[in-house]
Order: structure tokens, then C-alpha cells, then sequence
């Protein structure tokens, strides 16, 4: 076990384990290699991804099928081979999520650029879709 200082849910401790390892960080985060996902509640849809450097840092994350049963994209063969996957169940799929002016109802999602975590080795990648018709900005509620 490992103790993390975090602002927004303080002195936590986290199993060694659940580790999620980005080799090169994230866009713009290109530091922040360890997080750790956590449930926004046992209910909810949401998530957040906590840096383990960072206190400060954390991001908004939610399972994008859940909103867009539709989403659909081919993982590189690149990504499978940095992330050690050989087997596509042990794939989890993350979106990260932007809540402009704190309003919830315009919440967006970034379909353009999934989180890949393969839930294996917990090592993980935010890619960038080629020629996708997503993008970065995807409302999950439209009709608010």
C-alpha cells in the first residue's frame, strides 16, 4: 500500500497494484506518469484520474460507451504492442471529460482522444484517433 496526498480527497491510500502507468505521460502532462482512477461514486458513471506527483491534479473521466453505445475505433497496432495487450477483454476504455463554466449540462467528452488502459499490467496510453469523425468536444447531454 501507498500513501498519496491529494486537495481533493486528501490522504489516501492506494493499493500498489491499481497503478495506472502512462510511459509518456498525457498531452500537456507529459510529466505525469502514475495515476490512479477512482470512483466518482458506486452509483455514478464518472471517475477521476488522480495524479500520484500532482496533489492538485485530477481529471473528470467516464466510460464513453455508456454514452455513445455507437463508439467505435480501431486501436493501433503501435499502442497493443507499447501496452502489452493480447487480449481485448482485459481492455478498459476512458474518455476524459470538460465541464464548461462548472455547468454540467454542457458537459463534453473527448471522443477524438480515448485513455487505453490495459487492466493486465495497468499501463496505459491516451491516443489520438486518425481521420475520426469524433471530436474533442462531444456533449453528453445534448438535448439539455
Amino acid at each position: 500500500m501507498r500513501k498519496v496526498n491529494t486537495s481533493r480527497f486528501g490522504e489516501i491510500e492506494i493499493d500498489e497494484k491499481r497503478i495506472v502507468t502512462f510511459k509518456d505521460g498525457i498531452p500537456a502532462f507529459e510529466n505525469e506518469h502514475e495515476f490512479i482512477i477512482l470512483p466518482y461514486d458506486e452509483e455514478s458513471p464518472y471517475y477521476f484520474m488522480q495524479s500520484l506527483k500532482s496533489p492538485d491534479l485530477a481529471f473528470l473521466l467516464t466510460i464513453p460507451f455508456l454514452f455513445f453505445p455507437d463508439y467505435k475505433f480501431e486501436v493501433d497496432d503501435e499502442t497493443l504492442e507499447e501496452l502489452e495487450i493480447t487480449e481485448k477483454t482485459k481492455v478498459f476504455y476512458y474518455s476524459l471529460i470538460t465541464i464548461p463554466n462548472g455547468s454540467i449540462r454542457y458537459m463534453t467528452t473527448n471522443l477524438l482522444a480515448p485513455i487505453v488502459l490495459n487492466t493486465e499490467n495497468m499501463k496505459a496510453k491516451q491516443i489520438v484517433l486518425e481521420k475520426s469523425k469524433y471530436t474533442t468536444k462531444e456533449r453528453l447531454f445534448p438535448n439539455a
